[in-house]
């Protein structure tokens, strides 16, 4: 099961991946849509619930910020801790991670 299809990255039974980015500095707005960027730090919310984790990208020169809101805390966090070990890494690649071993 691929992070992206993983049926516990939704929220409210809407889909959470790929986030909606938005720039929040650079070169320009290029408005991306989907799994694009490369990976530059993963944020938990500390504010309950700890239903959300904040994703910063670099895309074509600018930096982007995108938001995970998952029901399930401890699968939040879970996934929060793993992306954190996937920094630098592109965000279409980081959609293929299996998570079969968390079903």
């Amino acid at each position: 099961m691929l992070l992206r299809d993983h049926p516990l990255m939704q929220y409210h039974r809407i889909p959470s991946w790929p986030p909606v980015w938005m720039w929040i500095g650079g070169v320009e707005n290029k408005n991306p849509r989907g799994e694009v960027g490369i990976l530059d730090e993963v944020v938990l919310s500390n504010l309950r619930p700890l239903d959300r984790c904040y994703l910063y990208i670099e895309h074509r020169g600018s930096t982007y910020l995108g938001c995970l809101l998952i029901d399930d805390e401890s699968f939040c966090s879970e996934i929060a801790r793993l992306l954190r070990c996937y920094c630098n890494h592109p965000i279409a690649e980081i959609g293929s991670i299996d998570l079969t071993h968390t079903l």
